[in-house]
């Protein structure tokens, strides 16, 4: 077949099922955003940045969405009429608008979509914690607004993809038959127990592997993952560990949510609040090189993940495929992998003290430990693994929706 990936930041969630296509005589191509600097494992062709909307209100997010879906569609139209290609399948990411109009170029492509989370007015993020979400009847208009281009894709779409039961199912009943759900999937050859790992820190230790080393990852420190929780916990786990390093890896941004109303970053705002925490043991190391990411959570003795209701981060199932003891939010994107006492500890995401204790009693030794570690990277060695579950999972999938004849 002739396969088509979309994706602005290509390959995004298509790095291994894109060359695994091509690997199987298939001719693949990805079009992409034109300031996409990532390296791409197949041939790539760009289509225009588009520029900021100027639409106010309800309508700003749609209107975004599709002046993306429109330049994406004009990209295509010139590979159409310029080069001839016309492919079989169409694989896109349905997040940014990409794939609204495709089919207008194509009606005979088959349209496949990678279907991450449809935005809910209630029982998911908005709303989820008062602290920081004002939970309004326009804050759940602006939830519905910016679904509109999610249910339009899906729509549109043959049939989907999700990476987990509770992303898939965040999707109406009327649109969740066309979802199928296959992970990712971890590389648990590279992402493996280490006892050798070692991480220099920049101007301070060296953590090796049985250290007492507290690690927490986020592409951001916001409150999406449970950046502020996270760091009101720590006062009470250093004083309690006196030889405790924690290690923060994520940038001061905001990948999902808004910035602090008083302007900053979460990082600073929770420093001003928590005042005199003990920064000689508290390491902000931003965003790593990935082999840095891998070492932090192999020596970690205790990995700490956070999350509202929302999309699960890759780094929850690294870290239990890398054996780790981790420390969850007891939140329902969680709960599909973590079983509390069974492979991992769950705590309420919202009660401070209670994770403040089970960090502490990892970091002093839970007798529990090299069970809950064995059954972490069981989990995702049994329904996770890249080679043995998910890769091949995808590809039947894609070739499953071959056009007959």
């Amino acid at each position: 077949m002739k396969i088509l990936f979309v994706h602005q930041n290509f390959p995004g969630q298509f790095p291994n099922l894109a060359p695994a296509l091509a690997a199987r005589g298939h001719q693949v191509l990805a079009l992409t955003d034109e300031k996409n600097q990532r390296p791409s494992p197949v041939p790539t062709v760009r289509y225009k940045t588009p520029d900021a909307v100027q639409v106010n209100g309800l309508g700003r997010s749609y209107a975004g969405h599709a002046e993306r879906g429109y330049l994406a569609a004009r990209g295509a139209r010139a590979l159409r009429d310029r080069h001839g290609f016309t492919p079989d399948l169409i694989i896109g990411h349905s997040g940014w608008g990409e794939t609204l109009f495709l089919r207008e170029i194509w009606p005979d492509a088959r349209l496949l979509i990678y279907a991450e989370l449809l935005y809910r007015t209630r029982g998911h993020d908005v709303g989820f914690d008062p602290e920081f979400q004002e939970t309004t009847d326009e804050s759940r208009m602006l939830a519905i607004a910016r679904s509109a281009h999610l249910v339009q894709g899906l729509a549109q779409a043959d049939a989907a993809i999700a990476p987990t039961r509770y992303q898939a199912d965040s999707f109406p009943p009327e649109l969740r038959g066309k979802i199928t759900v296959i992970h990712d999937g971890i590389d648990t050859a590279r992402v493996r127990p280490n006892p050798a790992a070692r991480l220099a820190l920049p101007g301070g230790p060296v953590l090796r592997a049985g250290d007492e080393v507290l690690s927490y990852v986020s592409r951001s420190l916001e409150p999406y993952r449970g950046f502020h929780i996270f760091m009101r916990a720590l006062p009470a786990v250093l004083a309690a560990r006196p030889q405790a390093q924690v290690v923060l890896v994520g940038a001061e941004g905001t990948s999902y949510g808004n910035a602090p109303k008083e302007g900053g970053s979460w990082k600073a705002r929770m420093l001003a609040e928590l005042g005199d925490l003990d920064l000689s043991r508290v390491h902000f190391l931003g965003r790593v090189a990935y082999d840095d990411y891998l070492a932090l959570i192999q020596v970690a003795r205790v990995h700490c993940y956070l999350t509202y209701p929302f999309v699960l981060s890759w780094s929850l199932t690294e870290a239990m495929a890398a054996g780790g003891y981790v420390v969850a939010s007891d939140t329902e994107p969680v709960r599909e992998l973590i079983r509390d006492g069974e492979n991992g500890r769950l705590v309420p995401f919202f009660d401070v003290a209670a994770l403040s204790s089970a960090l502490v009693g990892g970091l002093a030794g839970d007798p529990d430990a090299g069970r809950l570690r064995a059954a972490a990277r069981a989990t995702i060695l049994d329904g996770y693994d890249l080679h043995r579950h998910s890769l091949p999972r995808q590809i039947e999938w894609v070739e499953s929706h071959a056009p007959m004849g």
